[in-house]
């Protein structure tokens, strides 16, 4: 009998997960397993804000994907998910096609810009490893020319966040600590710098507890950020974004970088494959699989969860792909000895917000904690997912070890 083909999409939290758990749970024997990405690397998309901000080198965020994986087990694919027939069960991709007995789609996320005229071609986004590299040469470019400049330009050293959310506080508090090494640098007078974070929701950080937003808020604000919440962006600009202070009321803000932190979604190929969706995400049964296509599983930025408890979804984090990715290993492990799927429940240890450098906010194990502590503990769980994944070497070799 021919081998049933496990085919994975997204070397991501979700599918690497997926796959490093797989490849213990069964022999070669068993499955073919398949992993397609569009690079040969993954890298930590939660630690992208540092390197957008130049506080970490953008080689620290990646490493090698076939440094994680049994090579007697898994075969890599290296092109990039164009669509998804699931009629005839296989792959379209820009190399070529892949059939698949079991399918887990973990394809990752979009920048969601709501429509906002000019976003796209003037805002840069913290979306992958080639966009964080050219945020920090882009604002290290403004620097370095305002200081050649005879007549000076106020707008190069301009910086808009859009967005308050976990994203937007995580880069502006790498770029605390960053802007005073730029311009010790380039011999800039840090007063000349304005760091303006831009919220259209009431509320910075919202599902934080309240004390830790305003330790935050009071945190960043003392390193010389502004914050504008409640007023959404309307448009952005060659020169700036324009927002909306009131009824009738806009304001034009002239900053030569714009970074909009302000949303995501799942993949395009979601919708093009034609699975039935929200914001290119899909609400997955209990045991993750996507309604009406029972060899077919989702995983991280693509599933739909709703937490029962308030009727929201669970945010897209890291540590519910992580877990999603080892379930659905277990469940695809079930699957091909005939056994029973068993559903999904996030096992929720706490969430954890940097403010850079030794600063940050979160709640873990339902206690709350703040300053260096936290930041240790934001360490902590950056390495977990590295021990997670690719053990102890990994940790070693690209790890979080400096914790204070």
């Amino acid at each position: 009998m021919k081998r049933p083909t496990v085919v994975v999409l997204g070397a991501g939290y979700g599918g690497l997960s997926v796959i490093t758990k797989l490849q213990k749970l069964i022999s070669a024997d068993d499955a073919d397993i398949i992993l397609v990405n569009k690079n040969d690397y993954h890298y930590e998309t939660t630690w992208l804000h540092e390197a957008s901000a130049g506080t970490m080198h953008h080689n620290k965020v990646r490493y090698d994907i076939g440094g994680v994986l049994d090579k007697g087990k898994v075969t890599f694919v290296k092109a990039s998910v164009e669509n998804i027939d699931t009629a005839a069960q296989k792959v379209i991709t820009d190399r070529s096609e892949i059939a698949y007995d079991h399918l887990v789609v973990g394809l990752g996320f979009e920048g969601e810009t709501f429509g906002i005229p000019g976003l796209k071609e003037h805002a840069f986004s913290i979306a992958n490893i080639k966009a964080a590299r050219q945020i920090r040469e882009h604002i290290e470019y403004q620097f370095a020319t305002y200081s050649l400049e005879e007549v000076k330009d106020p707008s190069r050293l301009t910086i808009i966040v859009g967005g308050a959310g976990f994203t937007g506080i995580e880069f502006l508090g790498e770029l605390g600590e960053r802007i005073p090494e730029l311009c010790e640098e380039y011999d800039i007078n840090p007063k000349a710098v304005r760091l303006l974070c831009v919220e259209a929701a009431p509320m910075v950080l919202p599902g934080f507890d309240k004390e830790l937003v305003d330790y935050a808020v009071s945190y960043l604000e003392s390193k010389g950020i502004e914050f504008s919440i409640g007023t959404p962006v309307v448009e952005a600009t060659p020169e700036g974004v324009k927002i909306k202070k009131g009824e009738d009321v806009f304001e034009e803000i002239k900053a030569n970088t714009v970074v909009w932190a302000a949303g995501v979604r799942g993949n395009a190929v979601i919708e093009k494959a034609g699975f039935e969706n929200m914001r290119a995400r899909i609400k997955v049964d209990p045991d993750l699989r996507a309604p009406g296509h029972n060899n077919v599983f989702i995983v991280g930025d693509c599933a739909l969860m709703i937490n029962p408890e308030i009727d929201r979804p669970y945010p897209p984090t890291a540590q519910i792909a992580m877990q999603q990715g080892a379930h659905v290993a277990h469940n695809i492990a079930a699957m091909l000895k005939g056994e029973e799927l068993e559903p999904f429940t996030p096992s929720l240890k706490g969430t954890v917000c940097s403010l850079g450098g030794n600063e940050a906010i979160g709640e873990v194990f339902g206690r709350k904690i703040t300053g260096k502590r936290a930041a240790i503990m934001k360490k902590v769980i950056d390495n977990r997912a590295l021990l997670i994944i690719g053990g102890p070497g990994l940790v070693f070799k690209k790890g979080k070890l400096n914790m204070i």
